[in-house]
């Protein structure tokens, strides 16, 4: 395994490197196992499973943080075992249990503690976990059996360059449509941004912007992330949708633009067409965090909100409590850190 030099985690970057195990629990006869550690990173699946013909799987994001005094902050965990069983519901696949979900989750991290970033370097052990529908299956259903699966590996920053202002495009593409799976964590969705993102990316874009299907007037996500924006008047906004995932770091920006910055919070319609009435904008993720957007091109029109080279105030504030809360330098909201 590759040993990790201090000045390495300040260009990790957000790529797979080599963790001591994960977890694997396999579900039979209408019940999960236990579950167990394992080494290798591979699993052994029939090539009938729905998971490879019929989409049949979900997954989730999340990050272990390195506290100033050595410990280890897991973020609204509870979260994250609440959207993979909604996620499940929606695609018949069996719910994993919260405190399964939570023991899984706290067992990969304690046999890869010493790949969790050190304080200070901006970086994080990057937690995937996961549910498949496998076994022996031909015809469009709900396969026999399921595994459940986290897998991690340390990173830093999702884009290049950490938090700095990049440049957006709205794709003609759709990720998801009215009333189908947009809002759950499936990998159809993400299967379908796979060719706008590469598009975008061509033209020098860090990423497209997704508008509604069904008028395609209003922002609905940013690439693989939720928009937020911020009007001169200092009010919050977020997208209203039902095709949108929700985002459980935009989650906690509303209530810390509310109860911490003391900002007005709106979720509502975000018209591409009156993208003048906000001074700052953003992406959010657990990916990225928060990724300050300078341009958004749209149609040969160009729009730049703060600045397309600086950070805006508001953003630098959100993303400061953010990860102040992630990494213990700011007193959390009950419930939302879990300490190993």
């Amino acid at each position: 395994m590759e040993v990790l030099r201090l000045e390495d985690y300040k260009n990790l970057g957000f790529n797979v490197r080599d963790t001591f195990g994960n977890y694997i629990s396999y579900y039979k006869d209408g019940k999960w196992d236990e579950g167990k550690i394992q080494k290798e990173d591979t699993i052994t699946i029939s090539a009938f499973s729905t998971a490879l013909h019929y989409g049949q799987q979900a997954f989730e994001g999340l990050k272990a943080y390195r506290t100033k005094d050595g410990k280890i902050n897991l973020f609204r965990v509870d979260e994250n075992a609440k959207r993979l069983q909604n996620s499940c519901d929606q695609i018949l696949m069996p719910k994993v249990p919260t405190e399964k979900f939570i023991d899984a989750i706290k067992q990969v991290v304690k046999v890869n503690e010493e790949l969790v970033p050190p304080y200070g370097y901006g970086a994080s052990l990057y937690i995937r976990p996961y549910v498949i529908g496998v076994g022996r299956n031909l015809g469009v259903k709900a396969a026999p059996e399921y595994i459940f699966g986290v897998l991690c590996s340390p990173v830093g920053s999702y884009f290049k360059g950490g938090l700095s202002p990049v440049n957006f495009v709205v794709t003609d593409r759709d990720r998801a449509a009215p009333n189908g799976t947009g809002q759950v964590k499936v990998g159809g969705n993400y299967a379908a941004s796979l060719y706008s993102h590469r598009q975008a990316k061509e033209a020098g874009y860090a990423d497209c912007i997704y508008l509604d299907p069904l008028t395609h007037t209003k922002i609905d996500e940013v690439g693989a992330a939720n928009f937020f924006a911020v009007t001169k008047d200092m009010t919050f906004v977020t997208p209203s949708s039902s095709s949108i995932l929700p985002s459980i770091t935009k989650k906690s920006l509303m209530h810390i633009a509310k109860e911490y910055l003391n900002m007005n919070v709106e979720v509502r319609d975000v018209y591409i067409n009156n993208l003048d009435e906000f001074s700052e904008a953003g992406a959010c993720g657990t990916a990225a965090a928060i990724t300050p957007i300078g341009r958004i091109d749209y149609h040969n029109q160009q729009h730049v909100f703060y600045s397309e080279t600086e950070v805006g105030p508001v953003t630098r504030k959100l993303y400061d409590t953010l990860t102040g809360i992630y990494f213990g330098d700011i007193k959390a909201p009950e419930g939302w850190i879990t300490q190993l």
